[in-house]
Order: structure tokens, then sequence, then C-alpha cells
């Protein structure tokens, strides 16, 4: 089973959660989540649950106490200083301290295909209804930290984008079109660089490269040999290649990265 989840408390969420509605299969249950309707539909052959929280979505940790999806999909709002239009995906977890949720130093299990699948179809859709948005990864963060494979697909970065009604419709259709989506590609950890990377993003809209977890230049000082290998080993593929952002590490930071990196035998190269 998949499950899809929105935060009552989230214009952007509840936004891309009613285009799914509007324009899919879904049907409205007898049971109810947290006194919230629940909907369900069978979508390109596979069970799909559509639920609502009132909780914040990043203080949903207790989600998995209730249901165990195969995959985990949260819709959710994007916010940042910039406020550039984009629509974005990434796994939770914290890499450090848990300011906003989840777990310290544990970080969810990452679906990196269907990640990939859902920035190829975000690229598609925006080109198709002539959106200008911006579509990229973000690095993993905030909560909720979870044991099964888990994904953000975000629409911001400010109010005017979370009402946007023709954003939030191409969100719902890459999400619902990325379950139509079979390939598993090679996986990838990426490391350094800023939150929003544009070179992850090219590498996996250009390559067969998936990427999973994304350790920002930010983190990468408290983040050890323990860290990053969780965040290899909780990646639904295997993960192949670590890629460096060279210039978007510290160089006082490097040996610590490659050091860790050949300690657990993956390979690494620079982008």
């Amino acid at each position: 089973m998949i499950l899809m989840v929105a935060s009552i408390e989230d214009v952007a969420g509840m936004n891309i959660a009613q285009q799914i509605l509007d324009y899919y299969d879904f049907e409205k249950q007898l049971e109810v989540f947290r006194y919230q309707p629940v909907h369900q539909g069978s979508i390109h052959g596979q069970e799909v649950k559509l639920i609502f929280t009132s909780e914040e979505i990043t203080e949903t940790q207790f989600i998995t106490d209730f249901f165990t999806p195969h995959l985990l999909i949260f819709l959710s709002r994007h916010a940042s200083a910039s406020r550039i239009p984009t629509l974005s995906v990434h796994t939770p977890g914290n890499l450090g301290e848990a300011e906003h949720g989840g777990i310290p130093r544990k970080v969810s299990i990452s679906p990196a295909s269907a990640m990939k699948g859902t920035l190829l179809e975000l690229t598609r859709i925006c080109e198709e209804m002539n959106l200008e948005y911006e579509v990229c990864y973000e690095g993993t963060h905030h909560g909720p930290s979870l044991d099964v494979p888990t994904m953000f697909v975000e629409l911001g970065s400010s109010p005017a984008q979370w009402a946007d009604a023709r954003a939030a419709e191409a969100v719902a259709h890459a999400t619902m079109m990325m379950l139509d989506r079979r390939a598993r590609y090679p996986a990838a950890i990426g490391i350094g660089g800023p939150h929003y990377n544009r070179k992850f993003t090219r590498a996996a809209l250009t390559s067969e490269l998936a990427f999973s977890h994304m350790i920002p230049k930010y983190a990468v000082p408290y983040v050890d040999t323990p860290m990053i290998r969780q965040c290899i080993e909780r990646t639904v593929e295997t993960v192949e290649l670590a890629i460096l952002d060279w210039k978007g590490i510290k160089s006082a930071d490097r040996s610590q990265v490659i050091n860790a990196l050949d300690e657990i035998g993956v390979p690494w190269k620079r982008e």
C-alpha cells in the first residue's frame, strides 16, 4: 500500500491533496484517521490511501504506528527566504539534532528511484503547463525519521505559490504519474553544495543516476562515518556511488568525507 499524507494546517499540502481527489478516482472510506476522512483508490494497479492530519507534517513521527506502507509520500509546502517558485523532492530525517521533528541523527529510508521518477515528471509537466517553477532536489532535513521508504513532494516557496492551483495540479499529476514508473535506477548519495543542489538535480535529469540522501555543505562538518554509513544503508536501492560537490565542501572537511567513504567502501567522484 502507498500512503499519501497532508496536514490540514498546510495550505500547499491541502491544495495538492484536493487536486489529487479532483483528478483521480479516490473514494471516501468509512474509516477515519484522527477524526479526518480517509480516501482510497487503485492507481496504476496499486492501492493508494490519502489521509490527513492536524499536526504539522514534520511532527508525524507517529504515522507508522497506524500504517505500514511500502512507500510514504508527504504532500507539503516548501518555504524559503528566496521565495523562488520551486517544486522539490527530498527524503526526511535528521543528519544532526532534531530541531523540526523526527529523531536526532536518524534519517528515513530513502526511495531514490521514486524521487527521481517524481523529479522527471515534475520537469515534464512544468514544461507542458508552461509553469515558471524551478524543479530541484533538497538535502535531507527535518522530521519525521521513519523506517519505511519516505519522501516529501513540496510546493513553494511562499504563500503565493502554496495557493497556486495550477502548480498544485502539476505536483498532483507528477506524484501520481510517478506511481506508474517501475524503473529502478542506480543510486547515489550526494555530499556538499547548497541545500537546493542544482548539480545533483541536473545529474539525475541527464543520467541514469538517482540520488537518495543528500548532505548539504552546512551539515558536512557534523556528519561522521556512522552517519554517512546510515545514509547509504537507509536507501531502498543499493548505493553504488557518492557524488561530491567538490567546490561545495570546505577544504578542511574534504578529507574526513573521503576517509569515511573509503572506510565504508563506497566509490566516490567529484562533480
